[in-house]
Formats: C-alpha cells, sequence, structure tokens
C-alpha cells in the first residue's frame, strides 16, 4: 500500500485535513468533513484505505448530496476549460488527456456530447480521464449516450471515486 508523499493525515488537525483533501471529490469538502469526523486510524495513512473511506462516504450519501457532487464537476472541453475556471487538478487532468489540444472539429464534436448527455441525464458527462486521450474520451461518450439514467449515475459516481484515486496518487 502507498503512503503520500506530501502529507500524513492522521496527524492532522480537522481544518488542516480538510483543506489538504476538499478538492479530491470536485468542490465538495464535505467528503473530507465526514471522513475526518467519523475518525481516522494509522491506516488511513496509506492512499488506499483513505479512499476507500471517502468513496464509501460518497456512496452512502443522499442522493441529492450525490446528485450535487455530480453537477460540481465541469464539462470535459466545456466553457469553464475555455475560460480558464477549472480547478488545478481538473485542468491538468484535461490536459493530460490531450483535451486541451482539440481541432475545432473535435471541439465542436465535445459541445454536442456534452449537451447531449446533459439533455437525456440531467447531469454533466463525467470520466477519469487520467491514461486515456480526447479521441477514447469521445468514444466512451458514444457509447454511454445509449445507457439508462440509473446505469449513468452509477457510472458517474464510480468515475468519481476513479478521479479522487488518481487526485489521492498524486499527493
Amino acid at each position: 500500500m502507498a503512503q503520500f508523499k506530501s502529507c500524513t493525515p492522521t496527524t492532522m488537525v480537522r481544518e488542516e485535513f480538510v483543506a489538504c483533501f476538499a478538492d479530491i471529490y470536485e468542490h465538495s469538502p464535505w467528503v473530507a468533513e465526514s471522513v475526518y469526523d467519523a475518525g481516522l486510524d494509522s491506516d488511513d495513512n496509506q492512499i488506499e484505505n483513505l479512499h476507500q473511506k471517502m468513496s464509501m462516504t460518497l456512496l452512502n450519501a443522499s442522493q441529492q448530496k450525490q446528485l450535487d457532487l455530480i453537477n460540481a464537476h465541469p464539462d470535459l472541453a466545456g466553457r469553464a476549460a475555455v475560460n480558464g475556471e477549472l480547478t488545478a487538478a481538473s485542468t491538468a487532468e484535461q490536459a493530460g488527456a490531450g483535451i486541451d489540444q482539440c481541432s475545432e472539429e473535435e471541439f465542436a464534436k465535445f459541445t454536442t456530447y456534452n449537451n447531449s448527455y446533459k439533455n437525456r441525464f440531467n447531469f454533466p458527462f463525467i470520466m477519469a480521464v487520467k491514461g486515456a486521450n480526447r479521441y477514447q474520451i469521445l468514444e466512451s461518450f458514444e457509447m454511454r449516450l445509449g445507457n439508462d439514467s440509473e446505469t449513468e449515475f452509477a457510472t458517474a459516481l464510480n468515475e468519481i471515486n476513479k478521479i479522487a484515486l488518481f487526485r489521492l496518487r498524486d499527493m
């Protein structure tokens, strides 16, 4: 199991912990707050253990809290990315997938897919893009647009937990 490189979660007071882990889940510090308030033990200095607690906090939250967290995510190649309004983590993740290098045609496709997806499911398309490229992301859009709402809601939560693990591993 991997240890954090830049911090030791169990030595932090609540304020430090929340500040450090607030954006592991996009604009949703309540996940870090809930994990801290539930109590930490020495195993939580390992990335996988802390991730498990954070993941379960999300999965056990009310559907409204889950939906709010899903909706806190930006569109891939969306207006926030173009305007430079993403969190540092989201910017790096999208750039790592080459989204910042889209041609006008690819950008238009992302816009169309983002709009179609939100119209169909009433929340943004979520995908852990680390290790993927823009072509794979577009293919995933095409495939997932055919899913039912329940499947996509569960997929969004699963992808958010993958994103969180990637972010924790970068710490």
